[in-house]
């Protein structure tokens, strides 16, 4: 009894000296954790809509709902939205720009964890480029994936639902 107090005060000490670690890692890296995600994300903005000088994150709570994009002159040249969906085995999460005119500039998958090889090519070029120059009512134009109809669906309809809802939005900006 004695020595199996004296190995569970051990196993104690070892967990809380481990949980101490992990703590104060989690407290040193958090700031460039959030930095770099930051950093990753207007990188993105720009990317799909590259026209935007500045964006303006447009919030309901601590939720973004879009981010609104301004020229250099501070003219309104469109939106930049996300739109999730449930695809084969996970959340699909995508980035959309749309003009003020709703014409999609382009979209980007930001997380995903789909069958490699097969539901993962959302994420390329092939895919993602057939929404460029499409109007939030011509989306479902957009031809689904062989083999991986259900991620592929999955973000077309993600997207169109999220522009349809946006372009209510834009009707008020321009």
């Amino acid at each position: 009894m004695k020595n199996l107090m004296h190995y569970g005060f051990i196993l104690g000490v070892i967990c809380l000296v481990a949980s101490g670690l992990l703590a104060a890692v989690n407290g040193f890296t958090r700031p460039k954790i959030i930095a770099q995600a930051q950093a990753q994300e207007d990188a993105t903005l720009k990317e799909l809509l590259p026209e935007a000088a500045r964006f303006e994150a447009v919030k309901s709570g601590d939720e973004v709902l879009y981010f609104k994009g301004y020229d250099s002159l501070g003219r309104f040249v469109g939106i930049v939205f996300k739109a999730s969906g449930k695809g084969y085995s996970s959340v699909i999460e995508t980035m959309v720009g749309m003009t003020a005119d709703d014409k999609i500039t382009g979209i980007k998958v930001v997380n995903q964890n789909e069958t490699p090889g097969l539901g993962s090519r959302i994420a390329q070029a092939d895919f993602t480029t057939q929404f460029t120059g499409k109007g939030s009512s011509s989306i479902n134009q957009v031809q689904a994936i062989t083999g991986a109809t259900i991620s592929s669906r999955a973000v077309i309809n993600a997207v169109a639902a999220q522009a349809e809802a946006i372009k209510d939005f834009m009707k008020h900006e321009k």
